[in-house]
């Protein structure tokens, strides 16, 4: 980026010098070429990013939206969130239970199960999810 840059201030240069020797009255004309070259910079910018994140979703769903890595860390990921949703429960029950009795070691605990249950069904297969298949787009009539 740094070599754009300096190309795109060398431009800026060149169109103040050209503009102090040619006046005021090429000065829209000579702003306006510059802001074009601004634009064409930019322009090229953006394409090359939405084609980047188009070929991004394009392998995403050629793998069918599977992670690249499997689910061979599931395991691993799974039994990592449990260890620090227990060690991280035992200061939330402390400081539950000194503010507010059994009800708020009540409240404390169901937002550490509710937690860990969301995660867990995260993880499991999908009961009753269909896969339909479309022949047609949405912008079809």
């Amino acid at each position: 980026m740094e070599a754009r840059d300096a190309e795109l201030k060398k431009e800026l240069d060149a169109t103040l010098h050209a503009r102090r020797e040619l006046g005021e009255e090429y000065e829209s004309a000579l702003v306006d070429s510059f802001l074009d070259k601004v634009e064409q910079r930019l322009d090229g910018a953006v394409d090359r990013r939405v084609r980047r994140q188009l070929a991004e979703q394009q392998m995403v769903v050629a793998r069918g939206s599977r992670s690249p890595r499997g689910d061979s860390d599931s395991w691993g990921e799974r039994f990592g969130f449990g260890i620090v949703s227990l060690v991280l429960a035992v200061p939330l029950s402390a400081i539950a239970v000194v503010n507010a009795d059994l009800p708020g070691l009540l409240i404390a605990w169901t937002g550490i199960v509710g937690v860990n249950a969301l995660h867990a069904v995260r993880w499991m297969p999908r009961f009753g999810s269909r896969k339909e298949c479309r022949d047609t787009s949405d912008w079809e009539d």
